[in-house]
């Protein structure tokens, strides 16, 4: 919670005084204007562009959500990013709209697991792991969802593009990173294992979203193009 001494709150968050020309009530609060303006989750890089030199980003926004924890919406942290969302406790009051995402099929949902604890993973892969083919309108709902992208491409004969889980499929499932998503005894628990599985079933820890694995070269402006997702750039008119 804030202290009453604005310099007790500068100097916990480490903050050097000579630098902050503002309280540390004040520098919260263009941190709690900065988020509550976004229409998506706002980066910490972002936060200490415009916060006042030598601000303690984390600190500041540790207190911001000390402050809100019994309030009707929470400021949540998802990876490296800020965003005000409803108390999940609260969640069931709140009118669904017109606009919510479908719900998605069953094969969507298997596709939607397989990239998340599997990524970076490829079309093959997924249909390795399911045992059938995935159509490409399957992937294509995820996507116009935003909850999967394309992360890269394997260095492999035919240098398949890898996919990945976004920022908005970690909000939408109120997930900080993807360490967080359900182990093994999680998912049993909940019921959605059987327990019958074989004993040498095992769930990967996946990891980062941001960074690219040994195997995967980055996402070009060309790669866009030949998949489709950019239109072909042209040379200077004439």
């Amino acid at each position: 919670m804030i202290a009453e001494d604005d310099d007790d709150l500068i100097e916990a968050a480490d903050l050097p005084v000579d630098a902050v020309p503002m309280s540390m009530v004040e520098i919260m609060r263009i941190a709690e204007a900065l988020v509550f303006a976004s229409a998506e989750p706002v980066p910490e890089s972002f936060l200490a562009d415009r916060l006042p030199r030598g601000t303690n980003v984390a600190a500041v926004m540790a207190s911001l959500v000390d402050l809100y924890a019994p309030r009707g919406v929470n400021l949540i942290r998802i990876t490296d990013r800020w965003a005000f969302r409803t108390a999940a406790d609260l969640a069931f009051v709140i009118r669904k709209d017109d606009n919510e995402v479908r719900k998605l099929s069953r094969a969507a949902l298997e596709v939607l697991a397989i990239i998340a604890y599997h990524q970076p993973v490829t079309r093959a892969e997924i249909e390795d792991i399911r045992g059938v083919q995935t159509s490409r309108g399957t992937l294509d709902v995820l996507m116009e969802a935003g909850w999967v992208r394309f992360r890269g491409r394997r260095r492999s004969p035919g240098r398949p593009v890898t996919l990945g889980t976004t920022v908005d499929f970690l909000d939408h499932f109120g997930l900080e990173e993807l360490r967080d998503l359900p182990g093994l005894e999680e998912l049993k628990g909940a019921g959605l294992l059987s327990g019958r599985i074989p004993p040498s079933f095992s769930i990967p820890l996946p990891g980062s979203e941001d960074e690219l694995s040994d195997d995967e070269d980055p996402i070009t402006q060309m790669d866009l193009e030949e998949l489709g997702l950019l239109a072909p750039s042209g040379g200077d008119d004439q």
